[in-house]
């Protein structure tokens, strides 16, 4: 699908949550090539998919500009972000992922998802 044509968004039949996040890669257009060919469907590791589904995470989405990455993050209105993603962080082949993407990422050895990524402040919003 072409950017400007819109993606669909999943709907859940319960009101859900949004946290809206940024990544800085390095700026390499063969390791953005590599980056994203490992994030694809038939390559990303089962136990990363499983690991974020476990912690209470309906969706997760990622989006590209250059360097820059976008990425959002759908979930039940009780979900509490710190706990989830400390269980996250101890979860089987998660510090391995980690580490496999930080040489892509404009990060600190050894950082956790939860150091990488930044959290971003909603400034505006058209409904009510």
């Amino acid at each position: 699908m072409q950017p400007n044509q819109g993606y669909k968004t999943r709907e859940y039949a319960v009101p859900v949550k949004r946290y809206c996040q940024t990544l800085s890669l390095k700026n390499n257009s063969e390791l953005i090539a590599e980056y994203r060919k490992i994030h694809s469907r038939e390559n990303a590791w089962p136990e990363i998919r499983e690991g974020i589904r476990s912690v209470g995470i309906l969706e997760m989405e990622i989006y590209i500009s250059g360097s820059q990455l976008f990425m959002i993050v759908e979930t039940p209105l009780d979900f509490d972000w710190d706990s989830a993603m400390e269980r996250l962080a101890h979860l089987p082949r998660q510090a391995e992922w980690e580490d496999c993407v930080a040489r892509f990422q404009e990060c600190a050895p050894g950082s956790t998802s939860s150091q990488k990524w930044k959290l971003m402040e909603r400034m505006f919003y058209l409904y009510d």
